[in-house]
């Protein structure tokens, strides 16, 4: 059933994205667009199933991780996340998305199957080691070569979708980690439960050929490690895809130069350095405050999808099990609304203007924070639900800034660079939360939702604060080609 759930949601935004042609594209164009970015998105989903397996074998692994082991261990990976894009996200600008996109799945293909290794090794009681120290190094590697995936997919779309168009791609973009989402939670919870040593016999065929690949004759130990070694796999088909699928540019599939009315508009002739590219971040006070919206984001986003299982593991949730069992696809449903909704507000009721959407986003995940802070030991539904409404809020902030935000202020020629430190500040964050939380959790849960309330109250502030901001080349193409009068910064 949360099979054909995704499936239908799926052909939704496949005719959204056939629906909304605001620039009157040609089918062919449409078509050949579609072809680029599903299958690169889709490695994107995938990445992110090899990204929060880890949340899924944590309860897995009972003992061998506690919860302070494991808020070390991904924040370690979201750390280096963070810190990566100073190198990757221009290197991804000077090679292009395509390269980049692979260089994520291989990477995080070998990282993986890397922890599934040490996962079978230390289950089975041949290696007798801590999990936390071999663990950090391993997820932080997986983590680096995840970092190339944002930035590939956002250097490929700016080239391909113009400035009032990119809302909609924003909610395209929080779809594919939505999917991501249910994925690693769902699939991944299902692999787990059908390599439990107690699994009894195979239910279907599926079952059935995942015990024979990979829980080897004789173990009579939970093959937890299969929860790694299945993206791995999964990765590496998505790989010769987009090695035949993917083109940069509109040019390369043998189409018209697209003038997309972003901050390199004009600017396309010029060669910048490494420098040159990070001072586009640094030295532009908006491009500051749409890192430092994400930065709060991240801590509200990882703060709830990294931790609402391991709460409801361990204070158990009477009225809200369903919330629990279906938690990946609730994630997913809500995830995608969310995008649609932030992404559709921006370009519908502002001029794409990505400010108004995420300061209204961020209020709204202040709500719903307290309201958890309220609620949190007497009412398990509302706690749930409250949980699953600041997912979707976070993942319209999370797409309308990493995705589209920093694409249009960046421009086409310094887009992996800008959204890339834009997405690293949601990591940083994310590691905050993940020593913090890992840490207060150990006390007591009630200062879960309470520590996560300022930092939505900062996003709402400072997304308050870029209200008005349009990049130049996209404020004229609104007031030469609209009849509109975009509003002064």
């Amino acid at each position: 059933m949360s099979l054909s759930i995704v499936a239908l949601c799926l052909l939704i935004v496949i005719g959204i994205y056939f629906y909304n042609n605001p620039l009157q594209h040609g089918p062919w164009f449409l078509s050949r667009r579609f072809i680029n970015w599903f299958p690169l998105g889709m490695t994107y989903a995938f990445l992110y199933m090899g990204r929060y397996n880890l949340t899924v074998a944590k309860n897995s692994f009972g003992s061998l991780m506690t919860n302070q082991d494991f808020g070390l261990i991904f924040g370690a990976g979201t750390i280096v996340y963070g810190l990566s894009f100073l190198v990757n996200g221009p290197l991804v600008d000077k090679i292009g998305g395509k390269k980049g996109i692979m260089i994520a799945a291989v990477g995080a293909s070998a990282a993986n199957l890397a922890m599934g290794v040490v996962t079978y090794l230390v289950v089975t009681g041949r290696l007798q080691v801590k999990l936390v120290g071999i663990f950090s190094v391993l997820y932080a590697l997986n983590m680096y070569f995840q970092s190339y995936g944002a930035v590939s997919i956002i250097k490929v779309k700016a080239h391909w979708f113009h400035v009032r168009e990119r809302g909609v791609f924003g909610a395209i973009f929080g779809t594919l980690i939505s999917f991501g989402v249910y994925f690693a939670f769902d699939w991944g919870q299902a692999i787990v439960n059908m390599t439990k040593a107690a699994a009894g016999a195979p239910a279907s065929w599926v079952h059935a050929l995942v015990r024979r690949l990979f829980v080897p004759a004789g173990v009579t130990v939970d093959a937890t490690w299969t929860v790694f070694f299945i993206p791995a796999a999964i990765l590496l088909v998505w790989v010769l895809l987009d090695l035949w699928l993917i083109k940069d540019t509109p040019e390369e599939a043998g189409f018209p130069h697209l003038d997309v009315h972003d901050a390199s508009s004009g600017h396309m002739h010029e060669e910048y350095t490494t420098m040159d590219l990070l001072r586009k971040v640094f030295g532009n006070p908006v491009m500051l405050m749409i890192a430092g919206v994400e930065l709060t984001s991240g801590v509200l986003r990882n703060g709830i999808m990294q931790w609402y299982t391991i709460f409801a593991h361990d204070v158990k949730q009477p009225g809200a099990e369903g919330i629990l069992a279906n938690w990946g696809l609730l994630l997913c449903v809500f995830g995608i609304v969310g995008g649609f909704a932030g992404g559709l507000i921006s370009d519908k009721y502002f001029q794409s203007r990505r400010g108004p959407p995420a300061a209204l986003l961020s209020s709204f995940m202040l709500m719903m924070a307290a309201v958890m802070a309220m609620t949190l030991f007497s009412l398990p539904l509302v706690v749930g639900l409250a949980a699953l409404l600041i997912v979707a809020a976070v993942t319209g902030v999370h797409s309308l800034m990493s995705g589209t935000a920093a694409a249009d202020f960046g421009g086409r020629k310094a887009t992996a660079t800008c959204s890339g430190i834009v997405d690293g500040c949601v990591y940083l964050g994310s590691g905050v939360q993940s020593v913090c939380v890992g840490y207060l959790s150990g006390h007591s849960w009630r200062w879960w939702p309470i520590f996560l309330m300022p930092f939505a109250l900062m996003g709402a502030l400072i997304a308050w604060r870029i209200w008005h901001e349009l990049p130049a080349a996209t404020r004229k193409y609104i007031n030469e080609h609209e009849g509109k009068s975009a509003p002064a910064a």
